[in-house]
Formats: structure tokens, C-alpha cells, sequence
């Protein structure tokens, strides 16, 4: 699949009966402290469990990041810092991430690496940072949107800290719009809902129609279950 981005049309009429309503959005079960406990645990194991399914997205972000203009990047929700190698040498990366235990593992990860490449880790919250406004050029999270408290405050978060001009990205699993795998979601919310993930997590739990109008967006492999979504800023 080509790595451009498909700009996503206006919304057209409503959807027909049968699709996804948009007050199907779920909310985030989890607060802060209980994903926080839940990747205390996940820490060690993280890569092996979730790096491969995972890991198409992530490159296919970063291809993208390197070759958006600007050269200060935010990755949000960097974890064990998959993403990390896959930087171009001419990009910045500062990474936050609210799990002390991911940050261990990524900055384990940085053995090797340019030391330019990425410039500092923090342990802070993706939905209040403590940023500057107009900071960064890009802000990436990536498998972030459906597992943070608030999705709107990310968004609005990261549109605070990224400068006029520049790009929001995000790689998730948003929810099927209609079909048989728009019911399979729905099934798998509740118990999925446990371990911080959300199959039955809308566009619209986070992005505003004005928003939508204005997405770029492309499916990623496997399955097509992932989206990478660009935002201009």
C-alpha cells in the first residue's frame, strides 16, 4: 500500500441505517494511575507481546514524520521507544510517556543511537504536558488515542504544542464504520475495555466534524485494523 495519505472528503450525507451512530463513542475506562499500574506490568514484555502486530504502524508513522517539514518532534506515548531507531538523523525527538517502567526500557534503547536524534524522555501526562505553546513541529502518538482518560484534552494538548503550520499524527485502531466487524467490536468492547484497549473506539470520541473534514488517513496492515490519520495543525 502506497504511504501517501489519502485526503479524507467532506461529509456527505448521513450515514444509512445500520452504520455506526456517532454517540456510539466509547469512554476511556482507565485513569491515569490505573494505566499507569497496568504498564508497570506490561513493561518487561511489551515489545514481545505487542511490538510485531504494531510495528508496521509505527514505521509507516515515522516514514511519515520524516518526510514532513520541521525538525522538533513529540512522541507521545514513546513506551519502550519502538519508534525510536527509525528517526531520521535530522529530526529531534523528544518523547514522553507516563509509565516510569516503558521509559526504563526506551532509554535502554538509546544505547547506539545518535545522541542528537532524540534529544530527552519524560515521564508526563499526554493530556496536561508542560510545554510550551508552539514547541514542536510534529506531534506523534502512537496506539495512544484509546487507551488515554480523555481523547479531546490529547488532541487539544497536542494542538497546543505544536506550532502553526506543523502536523498531529496519530496510528490507532479506530472502530468500523459498518458491517460485520463494526458488530464483532461492539462484542469485544466490555472485555477489551479491561486491559485499556477499546475496539469500539470512534473517530469521533476524539476528532470534531471540522476535524474530520480536514484528516488525512490511510489503513495499515495487518488486517487494515490500524489507522495513521495526519491532522494539520
Amino acid at each position: 500500500m502506497s504511504h501517501t495519505l489519502e485526503q479524507r472528503p467532506p461529509h456527505g450525507p448521513s450515514r444509512p441505517t445500520g452504520k455506526r451512530p456517532h454517540d456510539a463513542a466509547p469512554m476511556a475506562s482507565l485513569d491515569a494511575e490505573s494505566i499507569r499500574d497496568a504498564y508497570r506490568r506490561w513493561a518487561g514484555v511489551y515489545d514481545a507481546v505487542f511490538g510485531g502486530i504494531s510495528s508496521i504502524g509505527r514505521k509507516r508513522a515515522v516514514a511519515l514524520v520524516n518526510r514532513l517539514p520541521g525538525r522538533d518532534i513529540l512522541e507521545v506515548g514513546v513506551g519502550t521507544g519502538l519508534a525510536l531507531p527509525h528517526y531520521n538523523k535530522d529530526k529531534i525527538i523528544t518523547g514522553i510517556d507516563l509509565s516510569a517502567e516503558m521509559l526504563a526500557q526506551a532509554r535502554k534503547r538509546l544505547v547506539g543511537l545518535q545522541p542528537r536524534t532524540v534529544a530527552s524522555l519524560h515521564e508526563m501526562d499526554a493530556e496536561a504536558t508542560e510545554f510550551e505553546d508552539n514547541s514542536f513541529d510534529t506531534a506523534v502518538a502512537m496506539f495512544v488515542a484509546s487507551v488515554v482518560p480523555h481523547p479531546k484534552r490529547l488532541l487539544a494538548e497536542m494542538r497546543r504544542v505544536v506550532r502553526p503550520g506543523g502536523n498531529i499524527l496519530f496510528v490507532n485502531h479506530f472502530a468500523a464504520e459498518s458491517g460485520p466487524r463494526w458488530w464483532i467490536e461492539r462484542a469485544m468492547a466490555p472485555a477489551s475495555r479491561a486491559l485499556g484497549w477499546h475496539p469500539d473506539f470512534a473517530m469521533e470520541a476524539m476528532f470534531e466534524a471540522e476535524d474530520l473534514s480536514l484528516l488525512a488517513k490511510e489503513t495499515v496492515p495487518p488486517f487494515g485494523i490500524f489507522t495513521l490519520v495526519r491532522l494539520p495543525n
